[in-house]
Formats: structure tokens, sequence, C-alpha cells
């Protein structure tokens, strides 16, 4: 029970504040300093904040999903490229022009693509250089994932406790101002 107040100011998790999962209302009232509207004020808060920053990784995530998958296309297609480098045999492709628009290309033998790296602008590389490139980038999603996966998972936990905690205090109050009033109550009926 002592260390209930220390665990909020040891861990955290690449800037998300842990949540202080409270087992005894009244010590953790008095270690804050705080009164139960005041601390439920906070926590209510707080609880916010952790819905904030879950939409923000939720966004994140949802941007490395998409980009996963083109990273893999053109990862597959500049490895055919390769393939058919030196055989001689031109690789005929389809290629979205425009939304809804398709067009056929015919691509000999080359030494070069360009990759298209956002933000207007496309440049050229080497076969082996674009695929090294696409390489670290489908390493770095990939691993940029993980982490916002276990960001999330971090983020939810934390949300679970804020809410238990919210209640845990509203019941106390609860019962607190029952408590009160049987006792007021009582010395009436006698």
């Amino acid at each position: 029970m002592a260390s209930a107040s220390s665990s909020e100011t040891t861990t955290e998790r690449r800037g998300i504040p842990a949540a202080q999962f409270v087992e005894d209302v009244e010590t953790y009232l008095s270690q804050s300093g705080l009164e139960v509207n005041s601390s439920l004020s906070f926590l209510q808060e707080r609880l916010q904040q952790y819905k904030f920053v879950e939409m923000k990784l939720l966004a994140q995530q949802r941007d490395l999903q998409a980009k996963i998958p083109d990273i893999e296309k053109c990862f597959d297609v500049v490895a055919t490229l390769q393939t058919k480098k030196g055989t001689g045999e031109a690789l005929i492709a389809d290629f979205e022009v425009s939304e809804g628009i398709y067009s056929q290309a015919r691509i000999e033998d080359n030494d070069s693509v360009c990759l298209w790296l956002g933000a207007n602008v496309m440049l050229e590389y080497s076969s082996e250089e674009a695929t090294t490139l696409l390489q670290n980038n489908l390493e770095n999603a990939k691993a940029s994932l993980e982490v916002l996966i276990a960001d999330l998972q971090f983020l939810r936990d934390q949300v679970t406790i804020t809410q238990v905690t919210i209640a845990r205090l509203y019941n106390w109050e609860v019962h607190q101002r029952r408590f009160r009033q049987a006792a007021t109550a009582a010395p009436k009926d006698s």
C-alpha cells in the first residue's frame, strides 16, 4: 500500500504516464492531499488525456498499416524487375494513371527504378539501392508498428486502471455519505 503513490512517478512508457492503482482510497486521499471531488476531477482529466493520446496512436497505427502493404508491393515490383534483368525479356505491366484509369507499359531491361517518396518527390535509384531502401523502410515500418501496438496496449491498461480508480473513489464517497447520514439519523430516532 505504501508503494501505491510512488508507482505513478516511476512508471511511464514513451511519455505516457502510468496510472496509479488504488487499493485503499483513504490512504490514497491522505497521501495525495486531495479531497474526493478534486481527485475525481484530476482522474477524469487524466482519462480524457489518455483517450486523446489513444486517438492519435490509433491514427498512426492506421497510417502504418496502410503504408506497409504499399512498401511490400514496391519491393515485389523491384524484385520482379531484378529477376527480368539481363534476360532480354520485356515486362508488361498495368499501372494506375489516375483513379480508375489504367494503362499498360512495356518495361525493357533497365538498371534503375524511380521511387515515389511522397511530398511530390520522386527519386531514381539503382535496383540494388531501391531494394535496400525498400527493405529498410519495410523493417522500420514493421518495428514502428510493433512499438505502437505495445504503446496502445499500455495505454489501454492505464485507461482501465484509471476507470477502476474513479469507480473506487466514487463508491467510497457514496459509502462515506451513507455512513454520515446514518450516523446523523441514528441519534434523532433514540
